[in-house]
């Protein structure tokens, strides 16, 4: 089977941050690099912060790097990504940072070095915009939420 689609990475650590491990795949077949917390906090119930990870990307153009949340975190405690996937544009230099929201019932405590994220590349595709008085039919027509009865 081909490999995926590679692209180039460029990561640069910025000043300040702690000697902590560079984004890496936990495993062969994962699509997320993992991204940790070069800062500590505690998010209380139903709070968010934005954590920094002291890391910038720089992307080829025509991809984008999305910031998801790990699942594991989402399940044992109900803390994830609040604007998930967030997106980091090919031509954004600043800091990643995450933004973590608490669902869960208790206090959740964030340490340097916490894998926090996950990192995604992916290809973006770019469009046209064309003003139209009609859009062209299909079968499901103006259906939306719950149209199927499910």
């Amino acid at each position: 089977m081909p490999d995926a689609r590679e692209t180039r990475l460029e990561l640069t650590v910025l000043p300040g941050r702690p000697a902590l491990p560079l984004p890496a795949y936990a495993t062969d077949g994962a699509a997320g690099l993992d991204l940790t917390s070069a800062e500590a906090g505690v998010l209380e119930p139903g709070a968010r912060h934005l954590f920094g990870t002291g890391l910038a990307i720089g992307l080829d153009p025509g991809f984008e790097a999305q910031v998801r949340p790990r699942s594991g975190l989402a399940y044992k405690y109900g803390v994830t990504v609040l604007n998930a996937p967030g997106t980091i544009d090919a031509d954004y230099r600043g800091e990643v940072k995450v933004l973590l929201v608490n669902h869960g019932d208790a206090p959740y405590a964030v340490a340097v070095g916490d894998r926090i994220a996950q990192l995604v590349v992916a290809p973006v595709s770019r469009v046209v915009v064309e003003l139209v008085t009609t859009l062209q039919g299909t079968d499901r027509g103006v259906g939306g939420f719950g149209h199927t009865g499910r």
